[in-house]
């Protein structure tokens, strides 16, 4: 009886604890530092060097401020457009390639793709 009241309490406990683990897929490690979603690219290429390839991926748009030759922004609607380009990382054949997508110049999501070459 003092063993399956035992079980029951490790087994709450374990459903019940805070999930802490961030996916890997969030961030990616250069060396001793981490990059993550939000950061600029000027941040990725300063810690982990030039990727091995960089491809347009195409445009996305929506609404925003018409932003003219001057300094000031109009404060009437417009239409923005931003590239997507897609950076890989080839860290060799015995680890994965890490695709880094921008919009803007805001890294967007990171992901894995099979073994590096």
């Amino acid at each position: 009886m003092l063993t399956r009241i035992g079980s029951v309490l490790v087994a709450s406990a374990v459903l019940l604890a805070p999930n802490t683990a961030t996916s890997s897929d969030d961030t990616m490690r250069c060396g001793t530092h981490l990059v993550r979603q939000g950061d600029g690219k000027d941040k990725v290429r300063t810690l982990c060097g030039e990727p091995t390839s960089v491809s347009l991926a195409g445009y996305v748009g929506g609404p925003g401020y018409y932003n003219g030759p001057y300094e000031n922004t109009y404060p009437w609607p417009g239409w923005t457009t931003v590239p997507v380009e897609i950076w890989t990382y080839n860290f060799g054949p015995s680890k994965l390639l890490r695709k880094l997508r921008f919009v803007g110049d805001e890294l967007d999501e990171i992901r894995t793709d099979g073994y590096g070459y």
